[in-house]
């Protein structure tokens, strides 16, 4: 394992820069093309006036719940611009389901759809290689390996990218799956978008490990710290993963140091715990201006892309949320997909609601 950055724990950490294992293909910024930097860019500004839109829906009362990306949109767009959407896996945890484009304009209405309780929200029909969103903390880290080792057994060509948050890596099914894909040298790519707090709890009072990347060498297997706020950076560190799975050598583990710039949801209140001199220097090197001036020296960026950029996504946003919410709910699907065999108390209650709606129907 290398590693050339700071303490995580320390607010410069976001300024660490990309370190990689094993050979590049295709996919390395070194080889990146302007063409793909301004789809990423664009893409990350879609994520965050998603994000913020969402945010305003949840104060308005028209969603129940909003997820900010914002600080973390080039730890997604990076990653999955970094996988071949035909044949890898990506299993979201809760804020990357605004950002996944590549996997398919529609990502976007079933995020929503998630956010709004509808009973397809998160689900994406084949052929979309996307698991269900998750809020259960780590669990969709067992269920990455699963798949990676799937695919292994099948001679399947393909790898699974899991992301989860700092917080995760404290959780039983982390350390499990972990191990099991080291022994198996599983096709799966770790990515852990290191926002510096689970909730409201400190990284420094998360692990007393130097960085969430160290914890691979446990598990045999490299681990690696990158700029979270770069997403070229982001996109090297993944395609070398990729390149390394599918060459049969196995997991890495990719800690993205970045920082959240808003509230863990909208249930949360970050102002009672960020330290604002924090906030502060971590937004001096927000994902969108770190690209954004990339490619301004590359002569591929002007004053009036952003503007463009941010109308588009709010077009598209919008057409998004009235398909959302126009497919129609039924309230009894919130008892589907619990059990595989709805037990005594479920059958009771999916009646009496049933009976309830019966009644005060017009």
């Amino acid at each position: 394992m290398t590693r050339e950055a700071p303490d995580p724990r320390d607010p410069a950490a976001a300024s660490v820069r990309p370190v990689t294992t094993g050979p590049a293909d295709d996919r390395s910024p070194a080889l990146l093309g302007t063409a793909l930097l301004e789809r990423m860019l664009e893409e990350m500004i879609a994520a965050r006036v998603a994000s913020r839109r969402l945010w305003n829906l949840q104060r308005q009362g028209r969603i129940p719940l909003a997820v900010p990306i914002d600080g973390q949109e080039a730890v997604t767009v990076g990653a999955v611009h970094a996988l071949d959407p035909s044949v890898d896996w990506v299993l979201p945890q809760y804020r990357e389901p605004i950002a996944l484009r590549p996997y398919g304009e529609d990502t976007l209405e079933r995020a929503i759809l998630y956010l709004l309780g509808h009973p397809e929200g998160g689900h994406h029909p084949a052929p979309t290689r996307v698991f269900p969103h998750q809020i259960s903390l780590a669990t969709q880290i067992v269920h990455a390996v699963g798949v990676a080792w799937g695919l292994q057994l099948r001679g399947e060509p393909g790898v699974a990218l899991v992301f989860f948050g700092d917080g995760s890596t404290s959780e039983g099914d982390f350390a499990e799956a972990a191990n099991l894909a080291g022994v198996l040298r599983a096709p799966v790519i770790f990515v852990c978008p290191n926002n510096q707090w689970a909730i409201s709890t400190p990284l420094r009072s998360q692990t007393a490990a130097a960085s969430i990347a160290d914890k691979a060498v446990a598990f045999g297997f490299p681990g690696v710290v990158v700029d979270g706020m770069d997403a070229a950076a982001v996109h090297e560190a993944v395609a070398a993963a990729r390149a390394r799975a599918v060459a049969g050598d196995g997991p890495t583990l990719i800690e993205a140091a970045c920082y959240r710039f808003g509230a863990h949801t909208s249930s949360d209140d970050p102002t009672r715990y960020v330290p604002p001199e924090e906030l502060a220097a971590a937004r001096e090197r927000d994902p969108l201006l770190v690209l954004r001036h990339r490619l301004e020296a590359l002569g591929r960026w002007d004053d009036a892309r952003p503007q463009a950029a941010e109308d588009d996504a709010l077009v598209r946003f919008d057409a998004a949320y009235e398909r959302a919410v126009a497919r129609p709910t039924d309230p009894l699907a919130m008892f589907d997909h619990v059990f595989a065999e709805p037990t005594p108390r479920q059958r009771r209650q999916r009646a009496e609601l049933a009976a309830r709606l019966r009644t005060e129907t017009p």
